[in-house]
C-alpha cells in the first residue's frame, strides 16, 4: 500500500501544473491571436516577453482636435434612456429625481425697483415613471440655463420648469432656488445701519397639473423666556437678589404659498416676521443699542408656542398668502435641548411625518 504524505502530493501537483503550463505556452506560441482569444484571452498573458497581440492598441494622447459629427454623436450609448429591461430593483414610480446645488449668479428684482445679483443654489427634479430607466440629469441644467440671464420671477421659474418637464417627458416637477438675501437694517437707537442676510428659497412645484408657488424664509430672533423673566423679577423683589432671565438665539422657518394677485416681495415677508416677533437679532450695535435690545426683549417675552401663533396671525391676515407652515426652534441657553414647534395651515404643508433631522437645520451660524 502506497502512502503519500501531504508534501509529496504538493510536489506532484506542482510538477503537473508546470508540465501543463509548458504545454500551454508551446501551443500558444504557434497559435494565432484569434485562436488564443477563442480559447481564453488570458492565455496570452502566459507568454513571456511577448506583447498581448489580442489586446487593443489604445492611444494615451488626449485628442484635442477631435470633432463630434452627428453620426458619432448618434452612436454614443445612452443607458439612462434604455429599455425598461435595464431597470434595477423594483419598477416603481420615483416622485423626485434630479440634481441639487448647482450654482450660478441670478438677478433678482427688489421692492425698491433695482436688480441685485446673488449666488443662487438651484435644485431641479422631475418624477420618473415606473417603466423608465432614468433621466439625463444635464437636461435640467441646460433647460435652466436658457433662462438664467433673465431677472428671475415666479413666471420665469415656471417657464424653466415647463422646459425641463418637456425635455424629460415628465408629469410632475419641482424647481427650488436658495440664496442669501441682504437688507440694510437700522440699529435701534444709535443711528447706525448694517446688512442683515436672510436665507430665502423660492420653490415652484408642478403636481398633477397644478402649480404651486412657495417662498421659504429663515427668520432669526432672540427669545426671552417669560417664565424665567417672572422668576428673575421675583428674586429681585422678594429677596433683593440680582437675577437675569434666559434668552437665546432662535430661528423660525416660514414657508408660504403665494396666491395670484399683488406681488409678495421678500421684504414684505421679512417685515411680517418682524411685526410678529420684533426681537430680530441685530447687525450694528453700540451700548445704547444693546440696552434697547434688552428692553425690547423684556417687552416681548416669548415661548416657542407663542412664536408660532404670532407668525401665524400675521400670515393669515395677508391675502397674498395661501397655505403656510411655521417651524420654530428656540435653542435654549437654560437647557441642553431645544424647544420646537410646528404649525401648518392648509393641506399643502400638512404632513404626519417629519424629517428626523429637520430641526438640526434650523441653526444660524452668522
Amino acid at each position: 500500500m502506497n502512502i503519500h504524505s501531504p508534501e509529496t502530493s504538493e510536489i506532484n501537483d506542482r510538477l503537473e501544473a508546470k508540465r501543463a503550463l509548458a504545454a500551454l505556452r508551446a501551443w500558444a506560441s504557434k497559435a494565432t491571436p484569434t485562436e488564443i482569444a477563442e480559447l481564453d484571452p488570458a492565455i496570452a498573458r502566459l507568454l513571456p516577453d511577448q506583447p498581448l497581440a489580442n489586446y487593443p492598441d489604445l492611444s494615451r494622447e488626449y485628442p484635442s482636435d477631435f470633432e463630434i459629427t452627428p453620426e458619432y454623436h448618434a452612436s454614443l450609448p445612452d443607458l439612462q434612456n434604455g429599455p425598461s429591461s435595464l431597470i434595477r430593483g423594483e419598477k416603481q414610480l420615483i416622485q423626485h429625481v434630479g440634481i441639487s446645488n448647482f450654482r450660478l449668479p441670478i438677478k433678482f428684482h427688489i421692492r425698491e425697483g433695482d436688480d441685485i445679483t446673488l449666488q443662487t443654489s438651484v435644485t431641479g427634479t422631475v418624477s420618473l415613471d415606473a417603466e423608465k430607466k432614468g433621466i439625463n440629469m444635464s437636461r435640467i441644467m441646460r433647460s435652466f440655463y436658457r433662462h438664467a440671464e433673465k431677472t428671475f420671477s415666479f413666471e420665469v421659474m415656471e417657464a424653466a420648469l415647463a422646459d425641463y418637464v418637456t425635455d424629460l417627458d415628465s408629469l410632475d416637477a419641482r424647481l427650488q432656488m436658495r440664496f442669501s438675501y441682504p437688507m440694510r437694517i437700522d440699529s435701534l437707537r444709535s443711528g447706525l445701519s448694517g446688512y442683515q442676510y436672510y436665507d430665502i428659497a423660492l420653490e415652484k412645484v408642478q403636481q398633477n397639473g397644478v402649480l404651486h408657488k412657495i417662498i421659504h424664509l429663515d427668520y432669526v430672533y432672540s427669545s426671552t423666556c417669560p417664565c424665567s423673566l417672572e422668576l428673575s423679577e421675583h428674586a429681585r423683589q422678594s429677596r433683593g437678589q440680582l437675577a437675569t432671565p434666559h434668552s437665546q438665539r432662535s430661528v423660525a422657518r416660514i414657508s408660504v404659498e403665494v396666491v395670484e394677485g399683488d406681488c409678495l416681495w421678500f421684504e414684505d415677508l421679512i417685515e411680517m416676521a418682524r411685526a410678529a416677533v420684533p426681537t430680530e437679532t441685530q447687525v450694528m450695535v453700540k451700548r445704547e443699542d444693546e440696552q434697547a435690545f434688552a428692553e425690547l426683549n423684556a417687552a416681548n417675552p416669548i415661548f416657542v408656542e407663542d412664536a408660532a401663533r404670532l407668525f401665524c396671525e400675521q400670515l393669515k391676515a395677508d391675502p397674498r398668502i395661501g397655505d403656510f407652515r411655521v417651524i420654530a426652534s428656540h435653542q435654549e441657553s437654560l437647557h441642553s435641548h431645544d424647544a420646537v414647534s410646528v404649525l401648518t395651515d392648509g393641506p399643502l404643508f400638512a404632513s404626519a411625518s417629519l424629517d428626523p433631522k429637520l430641526f438640526n437645520t434650523l441653526f444660524h451660524v452668522g
